[in-house]
């Protein structure tokens, strides 16, 4: 009999503990929403993705539309061009019968120091130097005399070409007969680089000095990547 008045009230109270397990499980889903589901930080639906940029309404039949398109080459050798390192952007290309055209192109590259070394003379080093310049070394004949010359400048766009006008140079002699012989070689050792090589209708805009070379950066419209 004792036992049975035991095993009675365990049942009960295992069944007021499910009851009230299954209590609170109800009220704690009434007053509470999906994780994310409130008004606080980080609420609201997820970001969307911007919609793609829409083709041309006169894209033709035989036309193939891309709204962006990159490539990128180790070395690009032209008949005198020599880029290393090039990354090529294209917005809105466009590709069919008439070629391969985009709205936008953005190219950027590293013009060696060798290429434009060699369009100074033989034997002439360019190389980079302190505070982003960059220096010419080379040997000069002024007033009958081969005179080792060292020219240091900054690198700008000018013209569309890469240009280093000297602000320093240094003939390795006495201060004054530099200063007298600078006006004569300046012209040996100033920079005028065109970049070649690369589609038509690209323009220079900015261009730095780097431990291999001069990284350039070149933007155009409307440039046909191949006839």
């Amino acid at each position: 009999m004792e036992w049975t008045r035991v095993r009675d009230w365990l049942i009960g109270a295992l069944g007021m503990l499910v009851v009230l397990g299954v209590a609170v499980a109800v009220l704690w889903w009434a007053a509470s929403g999906p994780a994310g589901a409130d008004g606080g930080a980080g609420s609201g639906p997820p970001p969307q993705a911007e919609p793609p940029a829409a083709p041309p309404a006169g894209l033709g039949e035989d036309e193939v539309w891309l709204a962006d398109l990159e490539l990128g080459a180790g070395t690009v050798v032209a008949a005198n061009s020599t880029l290393r390192d090039v990354r090529a952007v294209g917005q809105g290309v466009v590709t069919g019968p008439g070629g391969l055209v985009a709205d936008r192109l953005t190219v950027d590259a590293t013009v060696p120091f060798d290429a434009v070394a060699a369009e100074l003379g033989d034997g002439t080093v360019v190389r980079p130097a302190d505070d982003g310049q960059v220096s010419v070394v080379r040997t000069v004949e002024a007033l009958g005399r081969d005179l080792p010359v060292t020219a240091t400048g900054t690198v700008d766009v000018e013209g569309g070409r890469l240009v280093m006008e000297p602000r320093s140079i240094d003939l390795g002699g006495p201060g004054f007969l530099s200063d007298g012989i600078a006006a004569v070689v300046r012209r040996f050792v100033t920079i005028e680089h065109r970049i070649e090589g690369l589609p038509e209708g690209l323009v220079l805009r900015d261009v730095a000095v780097q431990g291999d070379g001069f990284r350039a950066s070149l933007t155009g419209e409307d440039v046909a990547l191949a006839p």
